[in-house]
Order: C-alpha cells, then structure tokens, then sequence
C-alpha cells in the first residue's frame, strides 16, 4: 500500500530539490537532494548500510520544514469559538473549500427551495447563525478587510457545489471575493484535499467533518512550517482559480 505523502518543503527556490516530505500516516519525514558521492566523504559516515544513500541538505530545510514534534500541537475549539474568530481577524481571512457535500447546508428550507428551483434565495431570517456571519463579514469588509474563499468543483458539480455556486452571489454581495476551481486543475496542482481558513496569515482553522459530512469541530494550528505551508497552497490556488462570476458563465456556456 503507497504511503499518504504531504509536501512540506523546499530548500531550492528553483530547482525544488533538496525537499522535504512526511508521512501522513507514520510521522516519518522523508528528504531527497543531491548524494553524497564523494569516496572520502562516504567513508566517514558510520552505520551506512547496503542500499542505503546519504544525501546533502542545507541546515536551513529541516529548522524551516520539518515538524518540530511528532504529534502537531492544535488547539480544538467549538463552533461557537471559531465563529467569533471572524470578528477578530485583523487583515484577511481566506479559505480552501475541497469537499463534496456540506450536511450544514441541507438543514434549511433555502436547501429545499433550491432543489425545488434551482435558484438560492437570500432570506436568513434576523438572530440565525447564517444572518449574524453574513452581518459579521459585511462589517469586516467595510473596513477594508478581505475575505476570500477557492471553492474545488467536481465536473459535472455535485448538487452541494451546484448549491454554493448558485448561492455565491450574496457571499460576494457581503464583500467577499470567491473563486473557483475544477478539482481536476486542482489535482494537477497538488492541492490538498484539505478545508481550512487562514486568518492573517499566522493562524489555520482547520476543519474538521465526520462521516456524514457534518463540521465537528476546528483544530486551531499555529506552527510555523505549518503557516507557511497553508500560505503556498493559497498563492498557487487563488492564482489559478477563476472568478466566479467567469467561472459560472463558462459553465453556462457550456452547458
């Protein structure tokens, strides 16, 4: 059975070698880069054994990329407490949405009416969860703060990525700016199929879903290597996803 391998890290910023990987599953860390090759320099090594190669890596790829312990130090919240994480960010907010289907979003009569139309009508009614974040991200936006989101869309789009592509409209009405994706491109591009939002740049919240697809709970992550990851996966994804408003216009075209 292949192993689950996550990218971590370069220490080339052309070439992508020497690079660092883990191992999802074991925590194992696995390097690849240029062999020591060198007779004298082999022969200084102890415990080198048959089949096995030595490779040279700068310092700076194992402080910058590897994990600095094995299990990640996280920090669960409740959805209550990842909520109000949208009235304290500074500068920016932005999110990677890759799943198929969200169970939060079948739980209203807007998800039957648009399985009934086709068409997502904008009526949350005053004191609901889904009325306070539309105020919330209306707020933060007026001040100058973005809030963007790469959703990945299957071909042809399943009827949970039909649903928030329809209902994109008064997510960007708030001041959001959304992008989408086909997973296809994003598989090219190796994105994980991770969800998560990161705020300022420091701080992941990564979600997390149970079987039937329903949030459970967010783990709150602030490693360094682990930012930065997230941060990478947000330049490769926004710069290749389309604006939504180009994006359901070619679907259209091509439908």
């Amino acid at each position: 059975m292949a192993r689950r391998l996550r990218f971590n890290g370069t220490g080339s910023d052309i070439g992508g070698c020497p690079s660092l990987h883990e191992d999802l599953d074991s925590g194992e860390i696995i390097v690849h880069g240029p062999p020591l090759t060198g007779t004298e320099d082999v022969a200084q090594l102890q415990h080198l054994s048959d089949g096995e190669v030595a490779v040279v890596v700068p310092r700076e790829l194992l402080v910058d990329w590897a994990p600095k312990e094995r299990a990640r130090q996280v920090r669960t919240i409740d959805l209550d407490e990842f909520s109000d994480l949208f009235a304290k960010f500074e500068h920016t907010a932005w999110r990677l949405e890759t799943r198929r289907r969200y169970a939060s979003d079948e739980a209203s009569d807007r998800w039957e009416r648009f399985i009934e139309t086709g068409s997502v009508v904008e009526d949350w009614p005053e004191g609901s969860p889904a009325k306070g974040f539309r105020d919330t991200i209306r707020a933060q936006t007026a001040q100058g703060k973005r809030v963007e989101r790469v959703r990945i869309v299957d071909q042809p789009a399943t009827t949970g990525q039909s649903y928030l592509l329809d209902g994109a409209r008064w997510n960007i009405a708030t001041g959001e700016d959304i992008r989408n994706m086909w997973r296809a491109d994003a598989d090219r591009l190796r994105l994980p199929a991770e969800d998560f939002w990161l705020f300022d740049s420091r701080l992941i919240a990564l979600l997390r879903f149970d079987d039937d697809d329903q949030l459970t709970h967010v783990d709150l992550i602030t490693e360094p290597a682990e930012v930065v990851r997230c941060a990478m996966i947000r330049d490769a994804a926004w710069h290749h996803a389309v604006p939504w408003k180009q994006f359901t216009a070619e679907m259209d075209s091509n439908a």
